[in-house]
């Protein structure tokens, strides 16, 4: 049996959908049941080729975490993605079980939009975890909601076991169809479709036309560029260090992507070293521009900030971002 777990929050420590399907996990893995898991957010440039994940799976969760409103949009675009490559055929035989925990009201509209959106593709849809969360710790440590959360991992593994039978559903039995706009395309061919997308080779290289596009511009113009100031950024990293909250080791790897430069940040129980080299035994790897650190070096706005607004990148351990704005404290 195989169950593919599909999560699509930020990935942030704090978020309790991580503690849900952790826990699902564990239990599906001691009953021998072999469980893929998918984070979205790790995955944003090969969402479309997801699809193709489907091909050995009995059940799929769809697990969201509903900070404001709706499902988000890393899980959207995966069931768009769905819509748009995936044999449906292969879907109308998949359980689809949703985890929805909510940190604001709203999570049974959730719910719904996941099952409407995998009737439509043709699966199955079964009830999965619904539930609103206003305190982190008590929910995790709560042994009543652990039972609860261990017996549905339980249930999907006796529903998928026994391909349990599905009551019918108007969109299945009146076979209702959706018009999609253009060709029609056959599972081999929305697979190739799928891969061609996920390439962004083709993207990267239009980032490189309109940046040298742009330089140009500026030399004809006679604006004269900036003189570097990487060694002013490492500087203020250095005086902004606070040794008393870096009572932890972890090496930070920020690379400058428009200067072709890599700063280092090694800190071992409240010593920094840092320099402009590479690292491959970074904790934590982040792409960013001159710009965004200049921002995040003048106090304009916060390491985490820059994240979560998406004016930089990251790999590895995500928890250091928040360490970041702690051990780091920035000046206007």
């Amino acid at each position: 049996m195989k169950v593919n777990i599909y999560y699509g929050g930020r990935g942030l420590i704090e978020d309790p959908t991580l503690y849900v399907i952790n826990k699902i996990q564990d239990v599906l893995k001691e009953i021998r049941v072999n469980v893929g898991r998918y984070n979205l957010y790790e995955q944003k440039n090969g969402i479309s080729m997801l699809p193709n994940t489907f091909k050995e799976a009995d059940a799929v969760i769809l697990a969201v975490s509903m900070e404001w409103y709706g499902v988000g949009g890393l899980m959207q675009t995966f069931l768009d993605s769905c819509w748009l490559y995936a044999d449906k055929q292969r879907i109308k035989d998949i359980y689809m079980f949703p985890v929805v925990v909510a940190t604001a009201n709203g999570e049974r509209k959730a719910v719904e939009d996941l099952r409407g959106a995998w009737e439509l593709l043709g699966g199955r849809v079964c009830e999965g975890i619904c539930t609103y969360v206003s305190n982190r710790i008590e929910f995790e440590t709560n042994q009543v909601y652990a039972s609860i959360i261990e017996k549905k991992a339980e249930e999907i593994y006796r529903i998928v076991s026994h391909k349990a039978p599905m009551l019918p559903n108007s969109i299945n039995s009146c076979h209702v169809e959706i018009p999609s706009a253009g060709i029609e395309l056959t599972p081999q061919e929305s697979e190739q479709l799928s891969v061609y997308v996920a390439d962004d080779s083709f993207v990267k290289k239009q980032k490189e036309d309109v940046e040298m596009l742009s330089q140009m511009y500026k030399s004809i113009l006679g604006k004269k560029s900036q003189p570097d100031s990487e060694d002013d950024l490492l500087k203020k990293l250095e005086k902004a260090f606070n040794p008393k909250e870096a009572s932890f080791k972890a090496v930070f790897s920020i690379n400058l992507n428009d200067v072709n430069k890599t700063i280092v940040l090694d800190i071992d129980d409240g010593k920094l070293k840092s320099n402009y080299s590479s690292s491959a035994k970074a904790d934590i790897t982040v792409n960013a521009g001159k710009d965004v650190m200049s921002k995040i070096t003048t106090g304009k706005t916060t390491f985490q900030g820059a994240f979560m607004s998406g004016l930089i990148t990251a790999k590895g351990r995500l928890d250091l971002m928040r360490m970041f704005d702690r051990v780091f404290v920035f000046e206007y």
